[in-house]
């Protein structure tokens, strides 16, 4: 069996960042509890790592002691979480990707214009960036969506119409959106605020899959991300399966010749080994 791996998989640089913020809190805290408001990343491996060495998951703020150390996780959060944070006299590890909070601050600089942002509701990036926006945010998350924006909407009195969108979208259909929106409001801005490493994860599994007999994609199966690889690689390859560890490997993979391997962007290297040494060890049996 030959297992090639994608050439870009695996932690992006703000999944890696909050988790070594989350690891050096930990240290620093000698043993108290540090908080996440939510998951930190979605994967269960690592946050379960990280649980046993003294990280909570909260799923509200009521659900956080006043005094706390308190760790925003990459996705970011709205400002009223951090000012009732605050409030509480808690000490907050901002872990928010860079690229998610350029995003929250496009967000705010906009509140007095039109602000068009694609992106899925129920993701925290999301949640958060629209805290920034205010009561001109209207969120897209599909085509449908933007072409009913652009037919119940009067040009009104804003300055412009700001477009951009959540890190992980696909650039595809943000370029379909923005066509629709375009073709309403004629003073769009357009800002591409989609990270470049979820481009290059696409480009890197589409090369991968004229190479293989199947792909095994390795992620969280709530990692919006993964998902996604996982969909292009089920449209592209002949086989493909969605699992967040090794022993989740179909026998059908076992028995193939070439298989392809990539990874979500919340998807540690020591998953990825595990993968590619049970696949090399039950094949030579």
């Amino acid at each position: 069996m030959e297992i090639i791996k994608a050439d870009v998989l695996g932690y992006c640089f703000g999944v890696r960042r909050a988790v070594e913020k989350a690891e050096q809190a930990l240290s620093i805290n000698s043993g108290k509890p540090v908080y996440s408001l939510g998951p930190l990343i979605h994967n269960k491996t690592t946050l379960n790592r990280l649980s046993s060495d003294g990280m909570k998951t909260a799923e509200s703020i009521s659900d956080i002691p006043d005094g706390s150390s308190v760790l925003i996780r990459a996705h970011g959060v709205p400002p009223q979480v951090i000012s009732e944070l605050e409030r509480k006299n808690c000490a907050i590890i901002d872990a928010t990707c860079p690229r998610v909070k350029a995003s929250q601050k496009i967000a705010e600089k906009n509140r007095n214009n039109r602000i068009v942002f694609t992106g899925d509701a129920e993701h925290g990036e999301v949640r958060g960036i629209a805290g920034y926006g205010g009561e001109n945010f209207h969120l897209i998350q599909n085509l449908k969506d933007a072409e009913n924006l652009v037919s119940g909407s009067d040009s009104g009195s804003f300055e412009k119409t700001v477009l951009f969108s959540q890190t992980t979208f696909s650039g595809i259909e943000f370029e379909k959106i923005r066509q629709v929106i375009s073709s309403r409001f004629q003073d769009l801005e357009v800002l591409n605020t989609i990270c470049p490493a979820t481009k290059e994860r696409q480009e890197a599994l589409l090369e991968l899959c004229s190479k293989v007999e199947g792909v095994i994609v390795i992620g969280g199966k709530q990692s919006a991300n993964t998902i996604r690889l996982y969909q292009a690689a089920r449209a592209n390859c002949t086989r493909a399966v969605h699992i967040e560890n090794a022993s989740e490997i179909p026998d059908e993979f076992f028995l193939l010749k070439k298989i392809g391997i990539t990874a979500g962007a919340s998807t540690p290297d020591e998953l990825i080994n595990e993968v590619c040494e049970v696949l090399n060890v039950r094949s030579s049996c």
